[in-house]
């Protein structure tokens, strides 16, 4: 039976997308400028952002809470919201679809590790979340994940596979239990 050996473990060359300093400079600047920033200042973020290289759309609300690991690996379409202690675990791309909200407390991962590997390699799956979707509080959403347009994936569900279009979406594993339909 093999097991993992951490001596053994690399970070692969340019994973995090930018260099080690950029990326240190990252997280000081969301350390004292970013997480420190009054509720109001949404522009203020979304200035940070784009700073770094994250493509956020029009009038995008982002709470002060929020975690971004690596911005330029991030995309949010106009009008979205990203509540209070919101994960974007941004080892791999993440979009996020216009007029989207993600609440609180939710995890947006796109990184994991092959469990298999004895050097416990490290790798990263895009997520793309559609337009109009709803991800209620406590959501986690694993690596390679689409969510099509008008999803709503209910509060502490998990999400290991792909959501269709206008659907409401429980539990854990997340499962659709009926049709999403405006009025």
């Amino acid at each position: 039976m093999s097991k993992q050996n951490l001596n053994k473990y690399q970070t692969p060359t340019n994973f995090r997308g930018r260099s080690a300093i950029l990326v240190q400079f990252w997280w000081m600047v969301y350390t004292v400028f970013f997480r420190l920033s009054p509720q109001v200042l949404y522009a203020w973020r979304r200035f940070l952002l784009r700073l770094f290289g994250a493509k956020i759309g029009k009038n995008v609300i982002i709470r002060p809470t929020a975690r971004i690991t690596y911005p330029w690996k991030v995309s949010i379409g106009d009008y979205s919201w990203i509540g209070d202690d919101v994960v974007l675990y941004s080892l791999g791309n993440i979009k996020i679809g216009e007029n989207t909200v993600i609440s609180q407390r939710s995890y947006i991962c796109t990184g994991t590790h092959d469990y298999n590997s004895e050097d416990f390699r490290i790798y990263a799956e895009d997520v793309n979340i559609g337009s109009k979707c709803w991800l209620a509080t406590d959501v986690y959403i694993a690596p390679g994940i689409n969510i099509e347009d008008g999803v709503v994936v209910g509060a502490r569900s998990s999400v290991f596979s792909d959501l269709d279009a206008n659907k409401v979406y429980v539990g854990s594993p997340a499962k659709s239990i009926k049709n999403r339909t405006l009025e």
